[in-house]
Formats: C-alpha cells, structure tokens, sequence
C-alpha cells in the first residue's frame, strides 16, 4: 500500500492510500480515518481499536464521505476506525457505461463479483471489499509496534444509496459466520432485482438470467438467513427523497421479513423533510455511530 496523504482531521488523521488489487486487477484508491485512541500514549496496545466500513453511492469516490459525513467527530466519540472504499475499479483499460450514464460501469461498480464481459475481468467488488481489503488494511497496518487496528473481527458496515445496498448485502452474505457485528444504512437500495438503478446493474453485470441476481438481492436473501440474538438492520430514508419511490423502496424489505425469523428487527426510520444527500446522511450519522458502537462493544 502506498501512502498517497496523511490529513489532520478532528482528532486522529485521514490517510489517503493506493494499492494494486488482485480483485479488480487495477490501482485502487481507500481511505482510512485513525481516531485519536489510535496516537494516545495511554490506549492499550493489547487492545484492538474496532472499524466501521461505510460504502458511498452511485459516482462517489472515497473522498465524498470522508469529506461531507462527519464520521470523524464519532470514530473519536466512541473509539473505532472508519474505512471508506472506492465504489468500483477505475482507468483506460476498465470497462465503462456505452451510454456514458452516471449509474452503470466506473463509479458504479455496485459492490457485486460481475460475470458478464467486459466487466467480469475488473468488476469483482464483492471480493474486494469483504474479502481482499481487509486483510490488505490488516497487513499495512498492524506491521508496527502502534495500536492495532480490527479489520477483520471487530467490524460493522454501513453506506448510503448504492453502498446501502453493498451494506446489507454484505451483511447478509456474511451473517452465517458473524463478518460482520452490526450494519445500517442510509437510503438503501433495498430490493435491486425490482427497481431501474439494480435491473440494470444486475443485468450489465451478472446477466440476465435472474436467479443470479438472487444472490445480492436483500430481499431475497434475508428470507434465507436465520435471524440470532437481538441483532438488528437500522435504515434511515428522507420522505422528500427524490429516488424514494422508483429506486428505493424500504417498504419491499419490511414486507419480505414479514413471518421470517427477521421480522422486528428491521428498523426502518422515514424521516420528513430530508432528501437523498449528504444534508440528510450527516445529520443521522451520530445515531448509526452510536447502533454500531453498542453492537461492536465500545459503548
């Protein structure tokens, strides 16, 4: 991993880093916020300091959040690292949108393993983010005698819009063996198999045949996954956002848990007045920093 910046920020820094993926086979871009336990000449070096994942949106990349969420005041609040991956792989050689659209191809890549060319060779985000960057953070950073930071135990993930979508799939995905301890979201795209955004990114890059598509879909998943302890899914969603009712859809999730093991612990908060951008994920990002800090034990 190269070190591209290293930014003050609240009371830890931001690191901005690079590295070359085995995933996606191109040169991808993360940051990473260290909160002030992290420097603290006191914080216990036998202790790890636990990570929240958040995954950004359609045309984002890992500067968006980092710069307009305000998760920095939280991690040092509550003591735990934020990780900001890249929304897709980039560059001349990785396959595009031919439309040149803003929601399909780079800075779209909708956190899933494509199996359609020509996005197959470099659109394997699923294993990127849950599998490759963990254990490529772990390695860059616990090499030294400094903190030790939890990439890979210790982890709750959230994102907003697309990277709500990459949340819960993730989470749902990894549930069986406890990859993750908590997951929220911020206006989800709840059930992609069934709305404009997913059909076409499921179709651009896992095809036609839709029983692929069943693999990522939330709705189709959480009816397979059995629900333990008093685990929940928090969502926010704004009721003037604009894409609420064509691509979002919390209702679909909340109706695909009904008389499931799941049922009640979906938590699905409509705001008013509140819109799909960065205004309304900030405003709500304490209250998911507290959910994830209570569920990785912080609090």
């Amino acid at each position: 991993m190269k070190v591209v910046k290293e930014l003050s920020a609240c009371g830890g820094k931001l690191i901005k880093l690079s590295h070359d993926s085995i995933s996606t086979k191109t040169r991808m871009n993360v940051n990473v916020y260290l909160p002030k336990q992290y420097y603290a000449q006191d914080f216990p070096r036998d202790r790890r300091i636990p990570t929240v994942v958040y995954l950004s949106g359609l045309t984002c990349t890992p500067d968006n959040a980092s710069e307009k969420a305000f998760w920095q005041f939280q991690a040092d609040k509550y003591g735990f690292a934020m990780v900001f991956p890249d929304t897709s792989p980039r560059g001349d050689k990785v396959a595009n949108d031919p439309e040149g659209s803003w929601d399909f191809g780079q800075g779209a890549g909708f956190y899933v393993n494509a199996t359609q060319d020509p996005y197959a060779p470099h659109y394997q985000m699923y294993d990127y983010v849950h599998k490759e960057l963990p254990q490529t953070l772990d390695a860059h950073f616990n090499g030294n005698g400094v903190a030790k930071l939890d990439f890979q135990d210790d982890v709750a993930i959230t994102g907003h819009s697309m990277g709500g979508f990459g949340a819960i799939c993730g989470y749902l995905k990894g549930y069986a063996e406890r990859k993750y301890k908590s997951c929220s979201a911020f206006a989800p795209i709840v059930n992609p198999s069934n709305v404009p955004w997913g059909q076409k990114a499921f179709g651009g890059y896992l095809g036609d045949e839709r029983t692929q598509w069943q693999a990522y879909d939330p709705c189709a998943l959480i009816k397979n996954v059995k629900h333990v302890n008093d685990d929940k899914i928090l969502i926010h969603v704004g009721d003037a956002d604009p894409f609420l009712e064509e691509h979002l859809k919390p209702e679909l999730l909340l109706e695909a848990v009904k008389a499931t093991s799941w049922e009640d612990h979906v938590q699905v908060k409509k705001v008013h007045g509140f819109d799909h951008s960065y205004y309304f994920v900030s405003t709500f990002v304490p209250e998911h920093a507290e959910f994830h800090a209570k569920n990785l034990g912080l609090i």
